[in-house]
């Protein structure tokens, strides 16, 4: 499905079209505002994070690597089906290379860290981990941009990231969520894509196309009780509009397939949302982004297939200074996936902040929190739903040009009655500390 995404999108690009800088273009990188300038992309339509550095902190065509050593302590490790909780120590060491390399056509973001993490009392969950990131933007003529951004996640927790803070971006879109419960201890690979090509083609309107998919794999289900399988695909268009400099109009309409895979059957769910937005770049790093608009949703399986209308909406904001980066989400829609089986009413909300606390010091926080009401309880194997609250904080202290030293603490709590690998505990714990060292070598220079 990716690959035939692909393939359309750049077969379209051999229109002849009119000169274009990156339509993909962050607000950092480009004086937004001003008519003469090339258009973005806004954040309701563009796929793209929210940024995770602060301007200082942000750099481009260099090649990064590093080690990071990381020790936490859980008090919950399992989750569900155990008498009581089981607490433990887990030791990780992850090596990470990142290449990022910008050119006045091309700007490639590639990332890869593996990972290794072992477990003082419980060796049997020793995991071997993989992280790999790309963010590929090409300017195939002067008008048009395609644009390619993957990642794909193996792990048996999803705190278990090099960095956590920067894990989990917020993202003005409104989409399912990839993993909707977090199962404390659950082997999983988890997949998400995402293509879009943009075409500028007047100084002040854009129209754009694009797919995306997500896939989450459980390679051990009896360590997710309850969670399934799941997948979506899905397609979009949109045209936008720069009105008086600083705001961008525009309108939406976005498919999506929501599959879900309980032990004998299968979940299906389509979603068709037609969508205005507004966007504002009050300065070029700061943006404020809302949407809203009808969305019809069927279950297409099991049988019987409801059907209805419900309204979507999204609101969503970024601040990226020069010591602080700072952005949250909020999003309501009909959504399924993510581990669950069946439609739900959804609320997501998200936030991250960042702060430069003096030349060593920095320190973070991000939060999160989801909604779900099921649609229909009654058919088979649908989940009446839950909830699902997080936050991590964590401070950082630079040691030397190299080393990095890191404290942090993660709060868990989930309400779904109905999945054991998450009902028997519902809070878990984590404080954990690392040491990491990195070194950067300039690209082209």
């Amino acid at each position: 499905m990716f690959r035939s995404i692909c393939l359309t999108l750049i077969l379209l690009s051999a229109v002849p079209l009119w000169a274009q800088e990156e339509a993909n273009q962050t607000p950092a990188e480009s004086s937004i505002g001003l008519d003469d300038k090339p258009m973005v992309t806004p954040p309701p339509v563009s796929g793209a994070a929210y940024p995770t550095e602060t301007i200082s902190e942000s750099r481009s065509n260099y090649l990064l690597g590093g080690l990071t050593f990381n020790s936490t302590y859980t008090d919950n490790l399992l989750g569900g089906g155990e008498a009581k909780p089981i607490s433990d120590i887990s030791y990780s060491l992850w090596p990470s290379i990142d290449l990022n390399q910008v050119t006045p056509r091309l700007h490639t973001d590639l990332t890869y860290s593996p990972g290794f993490t072992f477990y003082q009392h419980t060796s049997a969950y020793n995991q071997a981990n993989q992280n790999v990131g790309i963010d590929f933007r090409y300017r195939l003529t002067p008008h048009v941009t395609l644009s390619i951004v993957d990642s794909l996640h193996k792990y048996s927790n999803v705190f278990d990231q090099p960095d956590l803070l920067t894990a989990t971006p917020v993202s003005g879109l409104a989409q399912s969520p990839t993993v909707a419960v977090i199962a404390p201890l659950a082997n999983q690979l988890n997949n998400m894509g995402n293509v879009q090509l943009t075409y500028q083609f007047s100084r002040d309107a854009m129209v754009g196309a694009g797919g995306a998919f997500t896939n989450l794999d459980y390679m051990n289900p009896t360590q997710a009780d309850g969670l399934y399988d799941s997948a979506s695909r899905g397609g979009s268009a949109f045209y936008s509009y720069r009105l008086a400099k600083k705001h961008y109009l525009g309108a939406a309409f976005q498919y999506q397939q929501i599959l879900a895979y309980p032990t004998g059957g299968q979940s299906q769910i389509q979603t068709q949302t037609a969508f205005a937005f507004y966007t504002v770049y009050l300065k070029p790093t700061l943006s404020v982004s809302v949407s809203g608009g009808p969305q019809h949703w069927d279950i297409v399986e099991p049988s019987p297939a409801p059907h209805d209308w419900s309204p979507a909406a999204t609101a969503s904001f970024s601040w990226q200074a020069r010591h602080t980066v700072f952005s949250g989400s909020y999003s309501r829609m009909v959504s399924g996936g993510g581990g669950l089986a069946g439609a739900f009413h959804t609320n997501l909300a998200a936030g991250s902040f960042r702060q430069l606390l003096t030349r060593n010091w920095s320190g973070g926080v991000t939060a999160g929190y989801s909604l779900y009401q099921g649609l229909d309880p009654l058919l088979p194997f649908f989940d009446v739903g839950g909830h699902t609250v997080t936050g991590s904080a964590s401070v950082q202290r630079r040691i030397g040009e190299h080393f990095r030293a890191e404290l942090g603490y993660t709060r868990l709590h989930q309400g779904y009655g109905d999945i054991a690998a998450v009902s028997g505990f519902p809070n878990v714990n984590r404080e954990w500390v690392s040491i990491s060292y990195q070194f950067a070598r300039p690209l082209g220079r």
